[in-house]
């Protein structure tokens, strides 16, 4: 049987001076203000700092016009492709490794978990919003605690990960050869959105993107029925990295799931785990993803113009 520590302390360590913890799930996101460096960016959408531990220039520098750029909804005309929808932790970002060890710890110090189990454990459950995976891997805890321990997570991951993490090398090169070859490009991730547009900012991929989804916004299913409601006559594809994302595609008709596959030396998913469960094409690297699209989604052709007498 687990035996687990005293959740009253672990609260106390949540609440240290300088930080400002609101519910992930509530309208506004959460609202961190963290004192681990010397530089503090305002973030654009709410209105909050966030400090980065990284450099002098700072992690997470944003214009206040970052969320201005963004088209709100299909606005860039009719695109002939479709909607590419992408996950964005271990999708985009290299940061899945990361994110494991900061779980692990957050998950050692609340409910006494060995950190190797419960790293694994994060990785069978991620895709997920984190309070449904704590949900799902502690079914006996309350849902303050579970409340509480997400707080901590997704303030962590911000310095643990975020501070640290870069977009994967082909992921520029590929969103711009989708966007030239007519996709419209979105993002559904169970991180907060407002995080995920500082991140996306920072990386200098934000203005691929039309919509982004968060935790706040609900699950994969959640955001790909709404992106269904958006785009209703266009195929989406989504690409994502764990049997949760996969599973979610083949829920909403017309989506197609690929997905990255990944090693670590406790874990592991296969391109042959991904097909199996239900994607339709997977590789380590997104280098060949545009090429495997034109193959899942062949581009329309033109009908010829009718001569004129």
């Amino acid at each position: 049987m687990r035996t687990r520590r005293p959740f009253k302390s672990f609260v106390e360590s949540a609440r240290r001076p300088g930080t400002r913890l609101q519910a992930p799930g509530s309208p506004a996101g959460v609202r961190l203000r963290i004192v681990s460096g010397r530089n503090s960016y305002a973030s654009p959408r709410v209105g909050t700092f966030v400090v980065s531990p990284r450099s002098e220039n700072g992690a997470f520098a944003s214009s206040k016009a970052a969320s201005s750029h963004r088209p709100e909804g299909p606005s860039r005309g009719s695109p002939d492709r479709g909607v590419v929808i992408f996950d964005l932790d271990g999708t985009l970002l290299d940061d899945i490794a990361l994110i494991g060890r900061t779980a692990a710890r957050v998950l050692h110090e609340a409910f006494g978990t060995d950190p190797a189990e419960a790293e694994v454990q994060y990785y069978r459950t991620t895709g997920k919003p984190f309070e449904l995976q704590l949900a799902e891997l502690y079914p006996d805890s309350t849902p303050y605690e579970r409340l509480v321990t997400s707080r901590k997570f997704h303030e962590a991951k911000v310095r643990e990960a975020y501070a640290h993490a870069t977009v994967f090398p082909e992921v520029p090169k590929v969103l711009k050869q989708l966007d030239r070859s007519g996709w419209t490009l979105a993002v559904s991730t169970g991180a907060e959105r407002e995080m995920a547009e500082l991140v996306l900012e920072r990386e200098g991929i934000a203005f691929f993107f039309q919509q982004i989804r968060g935790a706040a916004q609900g699950t994969k299913e959640d955001h790909l029925r709404e992106y269904r409601g958006l785009w209703p006559h266009l195929p989406l594809v989504l690409v994502g990295d764990s049997r949760f994302d996969i599973e979610a595609a083949q829920k909403v008709p017309g989506t197609i799931a690929v997905g990255r596959a990944c090693l670590f030396p406790n874990w592991g998913i296969t391109p042959s785990d991904l097909v199996r469960w239900g994607a339709k094409w997977a590789d380590y690297s997104l280098e060949w993803l545009p090429q495997a699209l034109d193959r899942l989604v062949p581009m329309k052709k033109s009908r010829p113009r009718a001569r004129s007498n």
